[in-house]
């Protein structure tokens, strides 16, 4: 039985990476999804409307740190698709960036990163949240990572975002408690996606450290958050708020 049958979800960056696999795992699961990115999402429509049925999915180029638009974002799935009751912040800035010492970052990478990882969720709440509170009911999953855990070296500006989303989320749940609204924490452990693996960088540095970390010695992949995800959008956890799930094969135990 489809588990999100009937729901609309927004999924920000969700037309490549694991952001791909988060539309794709929704979409499965009988929810509507509306797929936001600064990439042309055509590609992952087709994809997982032949999968689903046409109506299943579309896409819409916007920028989660713009609020205009981020409105015209929220404004054009109402319109589509008539609610919103799952919103995935998913969009971040990582796989771009150059593993440096903490003294290297220059301003303007510093504040670029804020703005996508941090601002952008709260402007997505922001303009998300009344549509969830006039239903009363709504899913929020902000992703974070396993890094602010363990404090990982070398990517300070990333590390300290995904810190700042935990944060956000717990508050969030408080606020938006009384609306019957969950809002949760999903964080990944370093996983082996398409986007990942074209920075070298990012493998070199991390891929076999990390494996030795965790419980599982073995690399991770977008699906090995799937089934961590439907569960936070769909009614096995609407008794679950404020909470960080890690996905990390066990890592941050270490």
């Amino acid at each position: 039985m489809s588990r999100l049958a009937g729901k609309t979800a927004i999924v920000t960056g969700g037309a490549k990476g694991i952001g791909r696999h988060y539309s794709q795992a929704l979409a499965a699961q009988g929810a509507r999804v509306m797929i936001s990115d600064i990439a042309d999402g055509k590609d992952a429509v087709a994809a997982i409307s032949a999968l689903h049925g046409e109506g299943s999915v579309l896409s819409f180029v916007s920028d989660v740190s713009d609020e205009t638009s981020v409105k015209a974002l929220v404004a054009e799935t109402v319109a589509r698709f008539g609610q919103i009751d799952i919103l995935v912040n998913n969009a971040a800035v990582y796989s771009t960036l150059t593993p440096r010492n903490y003294d290297e970052w220059d301003v303007e990478t510093f504040d670029k990163v804020m703005a996508v990882n941090v601002r952008g969720p709260y402007l997505m709440v922001r303009h998300v949240a009344p549509h969830m509170i006039a239903r009363k009911t709504g899913k929020i999953v902000n992703i974070a990572s396993g890094t602010p855990y363990k404090g990982t070296t070398r990517m300070l500006p990333y590390v300290t975002s995904k810190g700042a989303i935990i944060a956000l989320t717990r508050t969030l749940s408080r606020e938006l408690g009384d609306h019957n609204i969950c809002v949760n924490t999903l964080a990944p452990g370093f996983i082996l996606s398409e986007t990942g693996l074209a920075n070298a960088t990012h493998v070199e540095e991390a891929r076999i450290p990390v494996r030795n970390s965790r419980a599982f010695k073995r690399d991770a992949y977008p699906e090995d958050l799937l089934g961590a995800l439907v569960f936070l959008c769909s009614s096995d956890s609407d008794f679950v708020t404020g909470q960080s799930l890690v996905v990390d094969g066990g890592s941050v135990n270490n």
